[in-house]
């Protein structure tokens, strides 16, 4: 009887230049991923899919740039890398984002608004209805949170509030948050971003 050959670990980076990403990192080795924080041009080239953590939007644009970052990341979402931004990282995955003051990442064709809900101490928790999940909805937490004001066509809604402003969004195997799902005990969206960069390597995505 032929044995399979093991299947090779899925290797997903997290952002580590400013915000929380260690608890991204421990959440999708919870997911089944092998997860590590990415801070360097050979440790990006290196995953096969990233996440962009929440933190402060206008200093992690300033760290990709200062870090010569910017442009292989963007050359890498071109040519089909997964990511994932959460909070401020969907702000920084945004085609367009009014008072950002260093340009995007972009890739998602979207337009958010930073600090929609106001500042820290406006920050609130609900329970969401989340595309793809299973189960109870998720309970989300939004700290000094974005808000998609805008999708393009090819954009699929993931979630909205019950007053129908969007907080998560996905255009293929680029996914968006607008709030904090690594400070919960619940890994079900990371394992649901585990299973897209899972699907990308399959179809050959290169590393």
């Amino acid at each position: 009887m032929a044995i399979a050959p093991p299947t090779s670990p899925i290797h997903v980076g997290v952002l580590a230049l400013q915000g929380d990403f260690e608890e991204h990192a421990l959440m999708l080795r919870a997911a089944g991923a092998m997860a590590t924080e990415v801070r360097t041009l050979d440790q990006l080239n290196a995953v096969d899919g990233l996440v962009i953590p929440g933190g402060e939007s206008t200093t992690i644009a300033r760290l990709l740039i200062a870090f010569d970052l910017m442009e292989p990341l963007r050359a890498r979402i071109a040519a089909g890398l997964p990511v994932w931004g959460t909070c401020a990282g969907a702000i920084l995955l945004a085609a367009r984002v009014p008072g950002l003051d260093r340009p995007s990442v972009g890739g998602l064709d979207m337009t958010v608004e930073r600090n929609a809900f106001g500042t820290q101490v406006d920050s609130f928790e609900t329970d969401l209805a989340i595309e793809g999940l299973e189960g109870d909805p998720f309970h989300a937490v939004f700290i000094r949170a974005p808000v998609i004001t805008e999708v393009g066509p090819g954009v699929e809604t993931l979630a909205a509030l019950e007053d129908g402003r969007i907080v998560a969004a996905r255009d293929g195997q680029l996914m968006a948050t607008c709030f904090h799902p690594e400070i919960t005990a619940d890994a079900r969206l990371h394992a649901l971003f585990v299973s897209l960069v899972r699907e990308a390597v399959r179809e050959g995505q290169p590393a």
